[in-house]
């Protein structure tokens, strides 16, 4: 196993301090009138008269309280090593002014391009900057990086995407991701009506938090708006242009994390003279940080090499690696969590691979009818894994009942059959409503007869020829569906099966479409292509993973912490399954500044067996923020809810806030978006 050490001594000393960076637009006296939106940023700087390139982390979690910890681990590690490290809060966050926007909208990723300017000015900063992040900060990283803004070089992006359609949290195969549609919105929504924190911005906290709650808009209806790959999912993704793209791109990625194609599509599209590309076996997080499944490596002396090279000039071989290095699991039963991993490292000098070659499966059998009852994904596991015990998806075998299984034998005089990349599917469906969806499901079937899930893929019938538009299928009329899975490393073990599970429903990753009439399969024109990668003896070694010291935060226990992670109840006689999620992002803590900050959520989504329009999520956030040295108390509770008919999607969004005992703020939002493909 991994073991993260933690580094003390650095070749600099360091200092920090916390700054207002001025970015262009702004009318009120918060945003700096006059003088542009001041963004609140920390900077971590080695102690030396020399100037430093900068490196940038810009997302809008508040970086003095939710990534705090965090942060302590890596941005003091990269001031150690030379470099000006710098955190940013995004316009209308944390304790940034201005007011909160929709995600990656226009000002986001202008004032992202600004702080890439500033930092370069700095006296104390070479003007070369990179800019790294996960999730939203790496998906923002790339955006930036498009705008290419001149002192903007290199570029680390974790877990982030090129497509924000198609790879992202709203919508998948041209199907509305009922889990994490729902979820994020919700979640962001509780998110921007968090106030400013007093300690660090003064007596103005309150008006400024009030002049937010009122510009404050739920996400999740605007998302819904646009349910084909429209101009306004155009706007951000890098793949609409991956040549405006000047800086140098790290891109990595994990096979349990939702984004990890964006790695293989950055390493094909980009040029191999500055892009390199890392997929290891992890969930939503950075690699060195040791969150369940591993095994982590060494990534910040790995970045460090990748910025050392681009930033400093140095020739440290860091452009000699392969093109992409990346994990291929081992056969292995099925869990919600695993520690690490088996398997191994394998390199590849070019994508798509030499090493690689698709191999062909023909279904064989009888047309067969599916028809999958509306729980089938029930068992999915959670859509973006941070690590925790119940993230992962379970024993498959209940889901395989739910679906037409097509199954291929692994020989046991063989060698495994080792695939990296993205299978795909080709199948021959004649279907009975114009509207609907298919999901594929590649489980891992061992002696036993236990499943594991690999990977899986879903194609929305009205997108089958793009996802810009929406045409319903020919009722009665037998047509072709191609689609690929997401991308994978994984050794079926000889003995063990290949199996291709096809069902018509997957709640709620997938939100059902009204009709739910299933199809009929012809197995005599359907296919499974797999990557199949021929065995190389690959030398990639990593470093042990190293971090700074972290911050002391501490964890009260709190009732809401015991809950269980997920819980499915079954109501027999009505034939009704509902789905109880804790996301566990954080609970209670307890910061050295003295910053109480407490945060519980609960998602449920319901659907019962036959009734697609049944369908129904919940997310409940509750959060609070105390410093009870200053008599400063505020809550924020926040309720959203989404169900829907034939027509149209009804979203229901209410937001509560308090100081004390006294209610500042309470909004409801109540919108009936049609239902136009998605």
């Amino acid at each position: 196993m991994s073991r993260t050490s933690i580094r003390t001594d650095f070749p600099y000393e360091i200092r920090r301090e916390d700054v207002r960076i001025p970015v262009p637009g702004g009318t009120s006296r918060a945003e700096g009138s006059g003088g542009g939106v001041p963004l609140y940023a920390r900077v971590w700087r080695p102690v030396t008269e020399e100037p430093v390139p900068a490196l940038l982390e810009y997302l809008p979690y508040r970086l003095t309280d939710w990534t705090a910890p965090r942060d302590q681990q890596r941005h003091p590690w990269y001031a150690g090593h030379g470099y000006a490290s710098v955190r940013v809060d995004v316009r209308g966050h944390g304790n940034s002014g201005g007011l909160p926007g929709d995600e990656y909208d226009a000002t986001e990723l202008a004032d992202g391009a600004a702080v890439v300017n500033w930092l370069a000015e700095q006296p104390w900063c070479t003007g070369d900057v990179g800019m790294f992040g996960i999730s939203w900060g790496g998906c923002n990283a790339l955006q930036v990086a498009a705008l290419a803004p001149g002192p903007l070089k290199a570029v680390v992006t974790v877990c982030s995407t090129d497509d924000r359609y198609d790879n992202d949290v709203h919508y998948m195969g041209g199907s509305v991701l009922g889990v994490d549609m729902h979820a994020w919105g919700a979640a962001m929504l509780a998110f921007s009506c968090r106030p400013p924190d007093p300690e660090h911005v003064g007596d103005e906290w309150r008006s400024t938090w009030l002049r937010r709650l009122e510009a404050v808009e739920p996400l999740v209806d605007t998302w819904l708006s646009h349910q084909t790959r429209d101009a306004y999912w155009k706007h951000g993704s890098v793949c609409e242009d991956y040549g405006a793209i000047g800086a140098a791109v790290l891109a990595v990625g994990g096979w349990h994390d939702p984004y990890r194609d964006t790695v293989l599509r950055l390493v094909r599209h980009l040029p191999a003279d500055r892009v390199r590309g890392i997929v290891g076996p992890w969930s939503h997080q950075y690699p060195d940080r040791g969150l369940p499944p591993g095994p982590a490596i060494g990534f910040l002396q790995e970045t460090l090499r990748w910025w050392d090279h681009h930033l400093k000039g140095a020739a440290n071989g860091v452009m000699d690696e392969p093109l992409l290095r990346s994990w291929i699991s081992d056969s292995h039963p099925p869990a919600t969590v695993y520690e690490e991993l088996p398997g191994r490292w394998v390199a590849d000098p070019a994508w798509p691979s030499p090493h690689v070659t698709p191999v062909t499966y023909g279904f064989r059998g009888s047309p067969v009818v599916v028809d999958s009852p509306q729980q089938t994904g029930i068992d999915a596991g959670r859509f973006l894994p941070f690590g925790n015990d119940a993230d992962l998806p379970p024993d498959q075998r209940e889901e395989d009942a739910h679906s037409a299984c097509f199954d291929f034998p692994v020989p046991e005089d063989g060698g495994p059959v080792e695939i990296l990349g993205r299978p795909s599917v080709t199948l021959s469906l004649r279907t009975a409503a114009p509207t609907g969806q298919v999901i594929a499901r590649l489980c891992d079937i061992a002696p036993d007869g236990s499943s594991t899930l690999v990977t899986r893929g879903a194609l929305n019938f009205s997108a089958r020829h793009g996802r810009d538009r929406a045409e319903p299928a020919r009722i009665g009329e037998t047509e072709g569906f191609v689609f690929e899975l997401n991308g994978i490393g994984h050794a079926f073990a000889p003995g063990h099966r290949v199996r291709l599970a096809v069902s018509s429903t997957y709640w709620p990753w997938i939100w059902p479409r009204p009709d739910a009439a299933g199809f009929t399969l012809d197995p005599a024109g359907s296919s499974l292509t797999l990557p199949v990668r021929r065995r190389t003896e690959d030398a990639v070694v990593w470093e042990e993973p190293e971090q700074a010291e972290p911050l002391e935060v501490a964890h009260p226990a709190s009732p809401e912490e015991r809950r269980p992670e997920r819980v499915v109840v079954r109501d027999v006689a009505k034939g009704e399954w509902r789905l109880e999620v804790d996301p566990k992002y954080g609970g209670t803590r307890v910061y050295p500044d003295g910053l109480e900050f407490t945060e519980d959520a609960l998602e449920t989504y319901t659907i019962e067996e036959r009734g697609p329009l049944t369908a129904r999520t919940r997310s409940d956030w509750t959060i609070r923020l105390r410093r009870p040295d200053r008599g400063w108390d505020v809550g924020v509770e926040t309720r959203s809810e989404i169900t829907c008919d034939a027509e149209a999607f009804h979203t229901s969004n209410e937001v509560v806030c308090r100081e004390g005992d006294e209610v500042v703020f309470h909004r409801t939002w109540e919108k009936r978006i049609p239902r136009t493909a998605g």
